[in-house]
């Protein structure tokens, strides 16, 4: 971000007078054709938990086997520019620990992520053990009743696609990451569809992109690099549309389902241009505008609202408080509320909650978080908002990215001598409301819990 004190000297010299837009006009609102669809009050309730294989699998192969994975974060790793891993939840040696979690809470549907590295190390060489392995964690999922939410992408790509020497032709922009994204979703979705319903093609895409072309943090690493910015929205917006189209080939029955990072977002006074809230306006629409109408399902990934600012930008990471997480994001149900009103408006589609969740040392405030968002989802239903699922983030506390493991969003923690998720007392009251609402209906009479008190 070394640009960053130019561009806002231009932001107050200007702003006050012409808005600015560094990635160029909004596109304008689709076209919705149909009724909108509203909610149905007598349908079940989906009730889920999110995860990611990046941050809850252990990698279990050796350096030198043919097994052997690494991936563009990995990279990021060994550059010193994120924390290790390590071993994470253990999730792939020690998949049963989850299962156990989850038979005490009982969620109805459970997202997890396929790792391309881990099924493709090497370009067009699959491993067989490790395909096998994610039919069976979908199996044993559908075994209990759990409807699993298979995501072919979740931020990380294999270290083959990136290019180390040329970073601008990396991941999304690589010259063979298409033809290689279709064959991998072709066999995944392949050897998966008996036991899978929902797909989500990809997590994020949005936040991932301006992460990485704007921000400069994720892989790539590039920094106000516009011009890249549009050229990974066409591609991967072009690779999900391919794999809506090879998952409805496979199995016409799936549904497909977009999963979204869509913060509230509001004007802040020191944008006066606004430079900073149309770049993220930019992130909250580029990419679903160009997919929404592949899916069945659209996922709203919501965690804070912010004016996004100089002051609130600098910021944000040491704000504390009861109205704040311990990452400094703002806590904002209502924001949610907001969010589902405009995707709705904008689109006419059916929505989940496909990630909400909480960073805080304080179980106390995670019950409160998840009472007052789930309010707001039912204070948006009442309005007409077809809302029909909502996942929480995350099991248990795992790796979170430039976080590390300082960002605690689990309902569980994890012991680390057996691996058993030991459950949080947000885990037990999580397993209570699904049982109490289990359709849409009553996901309405939910109600919001007065201000939280530490």
């Amino acid at each position: 971000m070394k640009y960053a004190p130019l561009m806002l000297m231009v932001v107050l010299l200007t702003g006050c007078v012409n808005p600015i837009n560094p990635l160029g006009k909004f596109d304008p609102a689709p076209k919705i054709s149909g009724a909108i669809p509203t909610p149905r009050g007598g349908e079940k309730f989906a009730w889920g938990i999110s995860t990611a294989s990046y941050q809850y699998e252990d990698p279990a192969v050796k350096s030198g086997t043919p097994s052997y994975f690494s991936t563009d974060w990995d990279i990021l790793v060994s550059q010193g520019k994120a924390p290790p891993k390590g071993n994470a939840l253990y999730s792939w040696t020690e998949f049963e620990r989850d299962l156990e979690a989850l038979k005490k809470i009982r969620p109805t549907h459970y997202r997890f992520s396929i790792e391309w590295a881990r099924v493709e190390p090497r370009p067009g060489v699959y491993n067989e053990e490790a395909i096998a392995g994610y039919v069976r964690m979908a199996r044993e999922l559908k075994n209990l009743g759990i409807e699993p939410v298979v995501c072919l992408w979740h931020f990380t790509f294999p270290d083959w696609l990136y290019d180390k020497t040329n970073p601008s032709a990396s991941n999304w922009l690589h010259p063979t990451v298409r033809k290689r994204w279709n064959a991998y979703v072709d066999k995944m979705v392949r050897v998966t569809s008996p036991y899978v319903k929902f797909y989500a093609p990809q997590n994020e895409p949005n936040g991932q992109i301006t992460t990485a072309y704007i921000v400069g943090q994720w892989p790539p690493a590039m920094s106000l690099a516009f011009g890249h910015y549009w050229k990974a929205i066409d591609a991967s917006t072009g690779m999900f549309r391919d794999a809506a189209a090879r998952i409805k080939a496979i199995k016409p029955s799936a549904k497909v389902v977009s999963v979204e990072a869509l913060p509230w977002w509001e004007r802040a006074p020191l944008d006066p241009g606004g430079l900073i809230y149309n770049t993220m306006i930019h992130g909250n629409t580029d990419h679903l505008d160009r997919i929404y109408d592949v899916c069945d399902i659209l996922g709203i990934n919501y965690y804070y609202s912010q004016a996004p600012g100089p002051i609130s930008l600098l910021a944000g990471p040491s704000r504390r408080g009861k109205k704040f997480t311990m990452m400094g994001w703002r806590i904002d149900p209502d924001g949610l509320y907001k969010e589902i009103r405009r995707v709705a408006k904008r689109y006419g589609k059916p929505m989940m909650i496909t990630e909400n969740g909480i960073a805080t040392a304080d179980d106390a405030q995670r019950e409160w978080y998840i009472q007052n968002h789930l309010a707001a989802i039912g204070r948006a239903i009442r309005d007409g908002s077809d809302v029909r699922g909502y996942f929480a983030w995350s099991l248990a506390d795992n790796y979170e990215w430039h976080y590390g493991y300082k960002a605690t969003f689990g309902l569980a923690t994890m012991d680390p001598v057996t691996k058993k998720r030991i459950l949080k007392p947000s885990a037990t009251r999580f397993a209570d409301t699904i049982k109490n609402h289990p359709t849409v209906a009553s996901v309405q009479k939910i109600t919001p819990q007065k201000s939280f008190t530490p």
